[in-house]
């Protein structure tokens, strides 16, 4: 994701829904350390499903019929985002 536009996500440990959206990792990191977060903070890229994405870089191959079905793209995500675990505030 090096070269694409992007924005980092924080989910809480157990949240249903992101926390926050950042345009930088620094002003992440920032947010999660003053409010002692534990959670996940990933990279998505912009005007692109993470579906595509990964497809587009052969992060993923399409090898059963259910995995072209608005359900799995919907929830799709991929191990091959950059992404950081959080602990108390403190980066794992």
């Amino acid at each position: 994701m090096n070269m694409e536009k992007l924005v980092w996500v924080f989910n809480s440990a157990g949240g249903r829904f992101p926390g926050a959206v950042f345009t930088s990792k620094l002003l992440a990191n920032e947010w999660i350390k003053a409010n002692r977060l534990t959670g996940t903070l990933t990279a998505y890229p912009l005007d692109i499903g993470i579906y595509d994405w990964a497809l587009s870089n052969g992060y993923f191959s399409i090898k059963r019929d259910e995995q072209l079905t608005p359900e799995f793209i919907g929830k799709f995500t991929s191990a091959s985002q950059e992404h950081y675990h959080y602990e108390d505030g403190e980066e794992d």
